[in-house]
C-alpha cells in the first residue's frame, strides 16, 4: 500500500516512537490522525507539519467510547482510514514479590488495559472502518501495525506487568491477521529494542549503561526514525503479514 493520499491513525502520535511515526507518514504523503491524551505535544507536532496533513483526537484507548468516537470523527473528516498504528503504552517496575509487599495487582492490570487492551480496543474499532475501503491495487483495504517490545520475549527482572503485555500483542499478532485475512487487512506488530525516546534520555546511567551493553551493532541505543522507518515499509510491502519484527540491533535483555 502506498501511503500518498492515505488516512493513518497512530496511537501515543504525540512523542517518541509514534511521533516519528506520525512525521514519517507525513513525508510520504499520508493524513495523520494523532489518538493522545497529550494535546501540547500533539499541537507543537500540527504547527510544524500543517493542520491540513494532521489533527488531534483526544482519546483514552482503554475504553470503547472515545475509540468508537474518534474513528467515526476520521470517517467525517476524511471518509476513510487505511491505517492504524498502535504506539501508546507505558510500564510499571515492581517484582511481583517487593520489599514491603506484593506487586500492586491495580498496577498490573493498568498496564494491562492500557498496553494490550488498549492495543486490541483499536485495532477492532480500526478494522471495522477499514473493511468498509475498496481494495487497493494489491487487494489489500487497510494495514495495523501494532508495538510490543522485546521484553515480551525476555522480560527483564522488574517488568512483570509490561512483560505480559508486549507478551500478549505478539501473541494476538498471527490470530489478527488470520482473523482480518479475509477483510484483506494486514496486521503485523514491531518489537522494539531500547530506543533513544526522551524518556530514555531522563533515565541515569545507571539504568542506560548496562541496556546500551547488550547492544551489538549497531552498538548504540535505536533511533525513533528508525522504528518509523519500519513501520512505512510494513505498510508498503504488502506481502508482510502476521509478523512480529524484532527491530534491536541484536541485542537480548539480561535478567536485570
Amino acid at each position: 500500500m502506498k501511503l500518498k493520499d492515505k488516512v493513518a491513525l497512530v496511537t501515543g502520535g504525540a512523542s517518541g516512537l509514534g511521533q516519528a511515526t506520525v512525521e514519517a507518514f507525513v513525508a510520504k504523503g499520508a493524513k495523520a490522525v494523532i489518538l493522545d491524551i497529550n494535546e501540547d505535544k500533539a499541537n507543537a507536532i500540527i504547527k510544524d507539519l500543517g493542520d491540513d496533513n494532521v489533527i488531534f483526537i483526544s482519546t483514552d484507548i482503554m475504553e470503547e467510547d472515545p475509540v468508537v468516537d474518534a474513528v467515526n470523527q476520521i470517517k467525517d473528516k476524511f471518509g476513510a482510514l487505511h491505517i492504524a498504528v498502535n504506539c501508546a503504552g507505558t510500564g510499571y517496575p515492581g517484582r511481583i514479590l517487593g520489599k514491603e509487599a506484593p506487586h500492586p495487582l491495580d498496577a498490573f492490570k493498568f498496564i494491562i488495559n492500557l498496553n494490550l487492551v488498549g492495543t486490541f480496543n483499536v485495532m477492532r474499532i480500526a478494522a471495522e472502518l477499514m473493511d468498509k475501503n475498496d481494495p487497493g491495487s494489491k487487494g489489500e483495504k487497510g494495514v495495523i501495525i501494532n508495538t510490543a517490545s522485546i521484553a515480551g520475549y525476555e522480560g527483564q527482572i522488574g517488568q512483570s506487568a509490561y512483560s505480559a503485555s508486549k507478551a500478549g500483542v505478539i501473541g494476538l499478532t498471527l490470530t489478527a491477521a488470520r482473523d482480518l485475512a479475509r477483510h484483506a487487512v494486514r496486521v503485523c506488530t514491531i518489537a522494539p529494542g531500547i530506543f533513544d525516546t526522551p524518556l530514555m534520555q531522563l533515565a541515569p546511567d545507571k539504568v542506560r549503561d548496562p541496556l546500551l551493553e547488550s547492544t551489538q551493532f549497531p552498538h548504540r541505543f535505536g533511533q525513533p526514525n528508525e522504528f518509523a522507518d519500519l513501520a512505512v515499509h510494513i505498510v508498503e510491502n504488502a506481502y508482510l503479514n502476521g509478523e512480529t519484527i524484532r527491530l534491536d540491533s541484536g541485542m537480548r535483555m539480561k535478567p536485570r
